[in-house]
């Protein structure tokens, strides 16, 4: 298994080094080594496996996360793996902090988030949030569950996509890769991996960074949740360059 693993981690690398834009230019082919923590650190906390979260949380800060960073992804990886899950790895990461402080290490601890105005208007910004990283310019009209089951709707909005996307001591970007770095550990959710995908995208990520992706998902969490990533991606880049 070791081998398949490295073998396809070596694939996904060798295929996200010659990327380059239309006109030749070369352009940021991986995810940084940031970023390549928050995947592991996101996976490790939805599947469960507290040992290699704990290693994922070390990497992390070693890699130059703050500690507010990573309270930040542990904290919005409930609304995708649930509270149990996120509330696992808040305490895996107090461990790991208690452990780093009795060894003399200092980690930054980073800034808190900025308060929101007291006159916010959480519905009409978490609207324009949603539309934003679904790449649209408009709010489009509710359809689908959204009409079926409206209360789910609004706390998606208000609470998710407000409440939390609007916490800005993690940017947009980190905390998409963080929900589908999540959402790739978990079996079945392939539906809202590929809407997260797209949505990461629109955030600025590149096609070879979301190849990286993979390749960091095949390397570090497992050969079957990439090969399962991969074939989402296959069908986003498809659609996106219809």
């Amino acid at each position: 298994m070791r081998t398949v693993r490295n073998i396809f981690s070596l694939m996904c690398a060798a295929i996200v080094l010659l990327a380059a834009d239309s006109e030749g230019r070369a352009v940021e082919s991986t995810l940084n080594p940031k970023q390549q923590s928050i995947v592991a650190i996101s996976s490790f906390t939805a599947n469960g496996d507290l040992e290699k979260l704990k290693s994922a949380l070390n990497e992390g800060l070693d890699a130059g996360l703050t500690v507010n960073e990573i309270k930040e992804v542990l904290v919005q990886l409930y609304a995708y793996a649930g509270f149990p899950r996120s509330l696992n790895g808040i305490n895996t990461f107090m461990a790991v902090m208690d452990e780093r402080k009795a060894k003399g290490i200092s980690d930054m601890e980073g800034r808190e988030a900025s308060p929101m105005p007291a006159n916010w208007n959480r519905d009409e910004y978490s609207a324009q949030v949603r539309a934003r990283l679904g790449g649209r310019d408009t709010i489009p009209a509710p359809s689908g569950y959204q009409l079926f089951a409206p209360v789910i709707d609004t706390f998606l909005k208000e609470h998710l996509f407000a409440d939390i996307f609007a916490r800005d001591n993690l940017d947009q970007q980190s905390r998409e890769l963080a929900t589908i770095s999540t959402l790739a550990s978990i079996p079945g959710l392939g539906g809202q991996l590929q809407c997260h995908m797209n949505a990461a995208m629109n955030t600025g990520l590149n096609e070879a960074q979301m190849k990286d992706f993979i390749s960091v998902l095949a390397g570090r969490v497992g050969t079957n949740e990439a090969h399962a990533a991969n074939a989402v991606l296959t069908r986003v880049l498809a659609n996106r360059t219809k």
